[in-house]
């Protein structure tokens, strides 16, 4: 199993893809996790590279969009997609919470960044997402989740069939 977790800040794609990993015994690779925040464009190499080699093992799950530096090495191996389809009031009040947590590394300086983010993402990376996905992985199947029971059944149905 190789999936791909996809959708807007604060959606929970990093959560479902801890979950996963952990019910199913599966490496889990966060983008945001190795792309460094002080890279700039001239990074990418480097970032493509760690990439490739977190994505190389026969069972993987990946979150993240990243979709211009990433489908051409993600998807052709990846076996699901996974669109969480969050609302946007929703993704913001996640990406809001989630810079008072004493573990989160997001910080409370980039939040308006994030919420714009957030706010256009259906109208501005949304189609440039769509765009490259099928460009790179248009015979992958994708499962999209709109609210917490579709992930709740998605882990459940997930955990059973790796079983």
């Amino acid at each position: 199993m190789r999936i791909v977790i996809l959708g807007p800040a604060g959606s929970g794609k990093s959560t479902l893809a801890r979950r996963l990993g952990k019910k199913l015994g599966i490496p889990v690779t966060c983008l945001d996790d190795i792309w460094r925040l002080n890279w700039g464009a001239g990074d990418v190499p480097a970032f493509r590279a760690l990439l490739r080699a977190a994505h190389e093992g026969e069972a993987w799950i990946s979150d993240g969009n990243f979709a211009a530096a990433t489908f051409d090495v993600r998807l052709p191996r990846a076996t699901l997609i996974v669109w969480l389809e969050c609302p946007r009031h929703v993704s913001a009040w996640r990406a809001f919470v989630r810079v008072f947590r004493p573990d989160s590394g997001h910080r409370l300086r980039n939040l308006p960044r994030v919420l714009r983010y957030i706010w256009k993402f259906d109208r501005i990376n949304r189609p440039l997402i769509e765009k490259l996905r099928q460009e790179h992985g248009a015979q992958i199947p994708v499962r999209r989740l709109v609210d917490s029971r579709d992930v709740e059944r998605f882990v459940t149905d997930a955990t059973r069939d790796s079983q």
